[in-house]
């Protein structure tokens, strides 16, 4: 059963209306009473209770069925009949994603960073806050947080505990910046959630090389479109000579590492203790893994996706799968493994063996 310790649920739905939220479709000979049913929480499926929804989308959890005692789940139609007639069903095309269309419903809040206090309670903090900063309505700033001169937040933006933001930084609507995040030298855009700890705008990582190492001066920015969300700890880097840009509904995981001049398209997913190089370019839909290194000015095209731990060093087509130290097409990579685990065993030197031995009796036969 959910732990309400921390999130508190919204209003409950009844059956019914999860059926209408969802596009499901109630099991046929479900009674009123079933439909009324109230859901106030979620849960898996061997912890869920009769106010929570599960859902079911693998065979492997079947046996967990058995003792559920959950108040509704969601199955596709041809899981549909391995569900006990007693659980109230809801038919799906993809029960995962009604389940989670369902949680973030009953719980909003889990969506953004948490607060120290509720809405509209936080004691004033006009010492913290510059005379020529401009916020709109309903602008929330806790305690310890500072907005510098001319910075700009949005109505609906929460600023918490210990953040910083820049002079002259721009924050859009509904935004949500996390404790102790840094904002410096960027416009961001509208419902960007920000998680704590997270760096934006710093100078990145440029010097001359020589007898004394010659500092390059870092006077890009950072622009970060709507909807995108960015994890606990990542760094974005300003641009040396132009701007660092976080595309439209991309989401970064924590510990993240986007150096200067980094262009990142529109929806891309970038996974946990990832580092990015100066001037890299990542198209539209690319997904990198955890732990994904990039070498400096190279192109990842569109709707790529790069397997965990890969390093980049060459630009990477469109739509390719590629993985691998250095990177290459993941066709190859498998094969090179397989080849390389072949010869650990000795299986080439035994295939070797093998043909000297019909190399010798073909001669015999000859000769």
């Amino acid at each position: 059963m959910t732990d309400s310790m921390f999130f508190k649920a919204a209003d409950g739905l009844t059956v019914s209306e999860i059926a209408s939220l969802t596009e499901g479709k109630l099991r046929p000979g479900a009674s009123g009473q079933a439909a009324a049913r109230p859901i106030t929480g979620i849960a898996a499926l061997d912890r869920a209770g009769p106010g929570d929804a599960t859902f079911f989308d693998n065979v492997r959890y079947a046996a967990d069925l058995t003792h559920s005692r959950a108040g509704l789940c969601f199955a596709s139609a041809r899981l549909m009949e391995r569900i006990p007639e007693r659980i109230v069903t809801v038919e799906v095309r993809d029960p995962y994603r009604a389940f989670v269309t369902l949680s973030r419903a009953l719980f909003p809040n889990a969506l953004r960073p948490s607060s120290m206090y509720e809405a509209g309670a936080a004691p004033s903090l006009a010492g913290n806050i510059h005379p020529s900063a401009r916020l709109e309505a309903d602008v929330w700033v806790e305690p310890g947080a500072i907005v510098g001169a001319d910075a700009e937040i949005g109505a609906g933006s929460r600023i918490a505990a210990g953040a910083v933001v820049g002079p002259g930084v721009r924050i859009g609507r509904d935004c949500a910046i996390g404790a102790n995040a840094t904002i410096s030298h960027a416009l961001i855009g509208d419902r960007v959630v920000i998680h704590p700890g997270v760096h934006i705008g710093q100078d990145g990582f440029g010097y001359v090389m020589g007898a004394t190492h010659l500092k390059v001066p870092q006077i890009g920015r950072v622009i970060i479109q709507n909807d995108v969300e960015i994890g606990a700890g990542t760094t974005i880097d300003r641009g040396a000579n132009r701007d660092t840009i976080i595309g439209e509904g991309s989401k970064i995981d924590n510990l993240v590492q986007i150096g200067h001049n980094v262009t990142i398209g529109r929806h891309c997913v970038i996974v946990a203790q990832t580092g990015i190089s100066g001037s890299v370019t990542l198209q539209d839909f690319v997904v990198l893994g955890a732990r994904v290194g990039i070498n400096n000015h190279v192109t990842v095209g569109e709707g790529a996706q790069i397997a965990a731990t890969s390093t980049i060093k060459d630009d990477v087509p469109p739509r390719a799968r590629w993985g691998g130290s250095p990177a290459k097409p993941a066709k190859l990579w498998f094969r090179e493994i397989i080849a390389l685990e072949r010869l650990a065993r000795g299986d080439n030197a035994g295939a070797a063996d093998q043909d000297k031995k019909r190399s010798g009796e073909e001669g015999h036969s000859d000769g």
